[in-house]
C-alpha cells in the first residue's frame, strides 16, 4: 500500500511539473509576444531618431530628435510620436502610449538592431533610450525570435579613434590639416626657432584641429591677402621685405604637404613683420650701453588672434608700427625721397660768396642781394618772401642749418662747398638716415605720456639739442638744452618719469667725476676742493663723496628735474648761460642744462598741479639756501630721443649733424644683418657706478658730517634722487666758490 501511494504521489508530482511547464510556456510565449511587440515599436522610434559618432558628438537635445512615423509605425498616435520627440529623456517618468499595430514579421526583427531588452513589465511601454554610450545588442527570446547582430559600426566606433568627417576641418582641407598636424608636432621644427612662437603656434592650430588659417580648399583667404600685402609692403615703413619672406600658395596647390608647408612660412613671416615693427629689427642695446628703453615684446597668441580675427588683417597688422605722428611724417618723407630720384631738381647757379652780418656795436647790419636767392629759399624750404633776393638773416640760418646737417663747418655763409652739397644731396645717405631715425622710433615706448595728465609728457632731441614738453597731442612749451659731450659723457637715451623739482638743489658729484677728475686734482693741490666750496666725504669703505651746497654758484643752478635712473643723469640749470646761444651744444657730462628752468618749472607744476598756478616769479621766489622738493602726484614722463631726421612744424624734414655716431653704428649693423634675432643679442657692457676704496693726500679736508670717515653715508643714488641729502646743507668753506666742472 505505501508502494501504491509513493508510486502515486510521483505520478501527481509529473503531473504537476508538466503543468507548470506548459504554463510556463504559455506565459513565456505570450511575454514573448507583447515584447515582440513593444521592441518593434520601440525599434521603430529608435531607428528615427539619429545616433551620435560616439568619441566627437555630446547627446542629442529635444532639438535634435525628429520622428518620421510614417516609415516603420503605421496607425499610431500622431501625438504620441511627437510628445516622444519633445522630450525624448523625460519618457522614463512619462511613458508615452505605446502604438496600436507593429510590424513584427521575422525578417525586421532580424535585420533590425535592436536596444538591450526591457527586464520588467513596465518597460514594456517606455520609448527608447538615447543615450549613445549603451551599444549592447537586446537578448531576445530564442524560442520566439533569432538572435540579433551586433550593433551598427557607427554606434560601435571606439572613442580612441574619433571619426574626422565629424571635426571642425572642411573635407577638402582635412589633407592639409593632417599634415601640419605632424609638422607642428614633430620635435624640431624648421620653421619656429623661439619657443613663444612654437608654443603659440601648437595652441592655435590645435584648437582648431590644425585646419589652414591661410587656405581654404586650396585658395588664399582674405586674411592671407591682406598678410601678403603687408609683408610686401614692408619697405615703406622703412623694413626689409626680405625679411618676410611669402609662399608661393599658387605653385602649392592640389600639394598638401606643400600648402602645409606654405601655411606655416607665411605664420613664421607674420611673426618677425610683427615683432620687429614694434621692437625694431636690432635691439639698442647693440648700439650703445647709454641706451635703455622699456621693453614692449610682442605675444604671438596675441599676433595670430587679432590678424587670423580682424575684418582687415593687412590693417590690423600695421597697428604693430609706431602710431607717433613724428614718425608717420618720417614714414611720408621717406616715401617722396625715393620718389625724387638721384637728381635735384633746383640747381643754384655758381657764384660769389654770400654772407650776413648782423647788426653790432660799431657796424650796421649788411644784407647783400644776389639772384641766385629765390631759388635758395626755394630749395631750403622757405616759403615767406619767396621772391625776395635778400640774403637776409632767415636765409643765412637756413643756411647753417643745412651745412649742420650736411657736416660741413656751420658758418651760414653760401660758398662753393655749401652751393655743391646743395646741388648734389646724397640722397641715398637721406634716405638712411630716415631709416636709423624711424627703426629708433620703434624702441621708444608706444604711450609716450601720462593718460590722467592728457598725455603729458616731456621729449628731449639730443642732436637738435632742444625741449619740448607736450600735451594733448600738441606742444606746450619749448627751450634750449646742454647735453653731454660726444664719447664717455654722452647723454644717454631712455625713457622715465618724472617725479619731482628740486628747488636750491645740492650738487652731488657724479662718481665718474669724482674718480676721473676731482681726485687726480687733489694730488696736485690738496686744497682745491675746500676753495672751490665743495665737500669732501669719507666712508666707512673708503669711498669718496663730493657735493656742493646750494647757492647761487651751484654747479646745477637753482632748480634740478628729477628723473631717476641706471645712468644718474637729469636735467638742471646752469650759471653757464652763455653756452645756449651756441648752435651746437655738447658741453655737459652727461646732464642737460635748461636755458629757462624756472619757465620749465612752472609748465610742469602746473600740469602736474593744475590747481596750485605757479608761475616762474612763484619758482623764483623759493630760491634761496634750502633744499626745497616739489613732488608730482602723478610723474611725467620723460622721452630723452635722438632724431638726427625729423619733420618740423612747417612740414620741412630737417637733417641734423649725427653728434654720437649712432646712426653709422645702426646703419653698419643693418647692412651686415646682424640684427634680425633680437634674442641673440650681446648687450654693451652696461656702466658700473661703484666707489672704489681711495686713499687721500696729506691736507685734504675731510667733512665731518655725523661721522666723517666713521660713517657708511648714503648712497650716491640716495643722495642724488631722495633719502639721504641733508634739509640743511653746510656753507661753503673758504673763499666765494670757483666755477667748477659741472654735469
Amino acid at each position: 500500500m505505501r508502494d501504491c501511494l509513493n508510486h502515486r504521489r510521483g505520478f501527481d508530482r509529473v503531473l504537476m511539473a508538466v503543468a507548470a511547464t506548459f504554463l510556463t510556456v504559455s506565459a513565456g510565449s505570450a511575454l514573448a509576444q507583447d515584447q515582440a511587440r513593444s521592441s518593434a515599436a520601440e525599434l521603430a522610434i529608435d531607428a528615427a531618431i539619429p545616433r551620435p559618432e560616439p568619441a566627437n558628438v555630446p547627446p542629442p537635445t529635444a532639438a535634435d530628435v525628429k520622428l518620421d512615423t510614417t516609415a516603420t509605425v503605421q496607425d499610431g498616435p500622431k501625438e504620441a510620436a511627437k510628445e516622444t520627440a519633445k522630450e525624448p529623456v523625460k519618457a522614463e517618468t512619462a511613458p508615452a502610449p505605446a502604438p496600436e499595430k507593429v510590424e513584427t514579421k521575422p525578417s525586421d526583427v532580424a535585420t533590425t538592431p535592436a536596444p538591450e531588452a526591457p527586464k520588467s513589465e513596465t518597460a514594456k511601454t517606455e520609448p527608447a533610450k538615447t543615450e549613445p554610450a549603451k551599444t549592447e545588442p537586446a537578448k531576445a527570446d530564442t524560442a520566439t525570435a533569432p538572435a540579433a547582430p551586433a550593433a551598427p559600426a557607427t554606434a560601435a566606433a571606439p572613442a580612441a579613434e574619433p571619426v574626422k568627417a565629424a571635426s571642425n576641418v572642411p573635407p577638402a582641407d582635412q589633407p592639409v590639416a593632417d599634415k601640419l598636424k605632424d609638422l607642428i608636432g614633430a620635435k624640431t621644427s624648421r620653421h619656429f626657432d623661439r619657443k613663444n612662437e612654437r608654443a603659440a603656434v601648437e595652441k592655435f592650430y590645435g584648437a582648431r584641429d590644425f585646419a589652414p588659417v591661410w587656405t581654404q580648399g586650396g585658395s588664399l583667404t582674405a586674411a592671407a591677402k591682406g598678410v601678403i600685402a603687408r609683408l610686401k609692403d614692408a619697405a615703406s615703413e622703412g623694413l626689409n621685405p626680405a625679411d618676410y619672406p611669402v609662399p608661393d600658395f599658387a605653385a602649392a596647390t592640389n600639394n598638401p604637404d606643400a600648402l602645409a608647408d606654405a601655411e606655416l612660412k607665411l605664420t613664421a613671416s607674420m611673426f618677425d613683420y610683427a615683432r620687429q615693427a614694434q621692437s625694431g629689427r636690432m635691439h639698442w642695446s647693440q648700439v650703445s650701453a647709454d641706451i635703455l628703453y622699456p621693453e614692449h615684446p610682442v605675444d604671438p597668441s596675441e599676433v595670430l588672434t587679432k590678424i587670423t580675427t580682424a575684418a582687415d588683417a593687412s590693417a590690423a597688422l600695421d597697428s604693430y608700427n609706431p602710431p607717433q605722428k613724428l614718425y608717420k611724417e618720417l614714414k611720408a618723407k621717406l616715401a617722396e625721397l625715393r620718389g625724387q630720384g638721384s637728381g635735384p631738381v633746383i640747381e643754384i647757379a655758381d657764384g660769389p660768396a654770400l654772407k650776413y652780418t648782423p647788426a653790432g656795436k660799431k657796424q650796421a647790419e649788411v644784407v647783400v642781394e644776389d639772384p641766385r636767392v629765390p631759388q635758395l629759399r626755394a630749395k631750403l624750404g622757405i616759403t615767406e618772401n619767396a621772391g625776395d633776393t635778400r640774403y637776409d638773416a632767415t636765409v643765412a640760418e637756413a643756411v647753417r642749418k643745412f651745412q649742420n646737417s650736411a657736416e660741413l663747418k656751420a658758418t651760414g655763409i653760401l660758398d662753393d662747398k655749401t652751393v655743391k652739397a646743395i646741388n648734389t644731396p646724397k640722397r641715398d645717405k637721406q634716405i638712411d638716415t630716415v631709416l636709423v631715425n624711424m627703426e629708433r622710433w620703434r624702441w621708444l615706448p608706444r604711450d609716450l605720456g601720462a593718460p590722467s595728465l592728457g598725455d603729458a609728457y616731456v621729449i628731449l632731441n639730443i642732436p637738435d639739442y632742444t625741449l619740448k614738453v607736450m600735451q594733448h597731442g600738441q606742444q606746450v612749451w619749448t627751450t634750449r638744452v646742454v647735453t653731454g659731450k660726444p664719447g664717455q659723457h654722452a647723454t644717454p637715451l631712455l625713457t622715465e618719469t618724472m617725479k619731482y623739482i628740486t628747488v636750491n638743489p645740492t650738487w652731488n658729484v657724479p662718481p665718474s667725476i669724482v674718480y676721473n677728475e676731482y681726485l687726480p686734482a687733489l694730488q696736485q693741490d690738496p686744497t682745491v676742493l675746500q676753495r672751490m666750496g665743495l665737500k669732501l666725504e669719507q666712508n666707512r669703505d673708503g669711498s669718496v663723496h663730493i657735493s656742493q651746497p646750494p647757492g647761487e654758484a651751484n654747479a646745477l643752478g637753482r632748480i634740478r628735474f628729477n628723473f631717476p635712473n641706471k645712468f644718474l643723469v637729469y636735467q638742471h640749470d646752469t650759471p653757464d648761460k652763455y653756452l645756449f646761444a651756441k648752435e651746437e651744444r655738447a658741453f655737459s657730462h652727461g646732464c642737460m642744462r635748461v636755458q629757462n628752468p624756472d619757465q620749465y618749472a612752472s609748465v610742469l607744476l602746473n600740469i602736474a598741479l593744475p590747481n596750485e598756478k605757479y608761475t616762474p616769479e612763484r619758482v623764483r621766489s623759493m630760491y634761496g639756501k634750502s633744499e626745497i622738493d616739489l613732488k608730482f602726484p602723478t610723474p611725467i614722463p620723460v622721452n630723452i630721443t635722438y632724431q638726427t631726421a625729423f619733420v618740423d612744424d612747417a612740414g620741412k624734414l630737417q637733417f641734423r649733424k649725427d653728434v654720437y655716431g649712432r646712426d653709422a653704428t645702426m646703419l653698419n649693423i643693418l647692412k651686415n644683418g646682424r640684427g634680425k634675432d633680437l634674442e641673440n643679442v650681446v648687450a654693451h657692457s652696461q656702466p658700473s657706478y661703484s666707489r672704489p676704496a681711495t686713499t687721500l693726500p696729506s691736507g685734504v679736508a675731510v667733512a665731518n658730517n655725523g661721522g666723517g670717515f666713521g660713517s657708511s653715508g648714503p648712497n650716491f643714488f640716495e643722495r642724488l634722487f631722495g633719502g639721504g641729502t641733508p634739509a640743511q646743507p653746510p656753507a661753503p668753506v673758504g673763499r666765494k666758490p670757483q666755477r667748477v666742472f659741472t654735469r
